[in-house]
């Protein structure tokens, strides 16, 4: 068993503030005994505006957010699921990536997800309206990797709604879904739990969902609730409100007993037409 922990913050527009807050949660939780550390969406960042990021943007593999966390991730000895930070677009001089970026205990950095779904929406019922594709490129490749810790697969936020990407993140062998979010207050009470639930249900795997929680400096309020949750769709720990942290062991001899004897996954049957 490993023992992984997702934190969750109400990050600012300073990033060297947040950073801060960042490795002394990173810190706690390493203390607890967490070997892999997820942070939320945004941990680094969350501008007063949209266009704030491609001010802040750091070039792919050189930057202060990023040796903050190779450092960080070596410091403490911990795996670091890096949330997302703005990395240029080669591309489009306008626009960044939204990159998930993973470290190992030795502050190497294992691989990179660029958020593949751009939250495009009026939450109905308010007045809050998002546009992230005015200043975030898509990604589009899904992401599964070895770890310590079992088969990582990686999203990031608004791609919990869309399952077909875990179907194929689970054929890619996902046993363990890590997906920084930051989902706002009220689509996190309808949707949040409910949402991860079904991912872990669906997929027979580990979910570990750090959040944003909290009031933002622009106005915003996300939802927090971080947790981790089991195969059978049990919250194993939860951090409703407020910076902390939350941490579970990952059982992959009970996800793979679990599998076994309840073969779910072996009697799906596509259908056409």
């Amino acid at each position: 068993m490993s023992k992984c922990a997702a934190i969750q913050m109400a990050s600012s527009p300073n990033i060297s503030s947040n950073l801060i807050e960042a490795e002394r949660l990173i810190a706690d939780a390493s203390n607890a005994g967490a070997k892999l550390v997820a942070l939320p969406e945004n941990f680094a960042l969350m501008g007063q505006h949209e266009h704030d990021k491609i001010e802040q943007k750091e070039q792919d593999g050189s930057g202060p957010i990023q040796d903050f966390l190779a450092n960080t991730a070596k410091k403490y000895a911990v795996w670091i699921v890096a949330g997302t930070l703005p990395l240029a677009d080669p591309n489009n001089a306008n626009k960044v990536m939204a990159a998930c970026l993973i470290y190992n205990e030795l502050g190497e950095r294992v691989t990179r997800y660029d958020k593949i779904h751009l939250f495009d929406v009026h939450v109905p019922g308010s007045d809050e309206v998002y546009r992230e594709s005015d200043s975030i490129s898509k990604g589009n490749v899904p992401l599964v990797i070895d770890s310590p810790f079992g088969k990582l697969g990686i999203a990031v936020c608004y791609d919990l709604r869309f399952p077909e990407l875990f179907r194929t993140l689970q054929e890619q062998g996902m046993e363990v879904l890590i997906i920084p979010s930051a989902f706002t207050q009220k689509t996190g009470a309808a949707h949040w739990e409910l949402l991860l639930r079904a991912r872990a249900v669906e997929n027979l795997c580990y979910v570990i969902a750090p959040n944003q929680g909290g009031f933002h400096v622009n106005g915003r309020q996300t939802y927090g609730h971080s947790m981790i949750i089991d195969p059978w769709g049990t919250v194993l720990n939860s951090q409703k409100t407020n910076a902390g942290f939350v941490e579970a062991d990952i059982d992959l001899a009970r996800l793979h007993k679990t599998r076994t004897s309840f073969p779910v996954l072996q009697h799906r049957q596509i259908v056409c037409g």
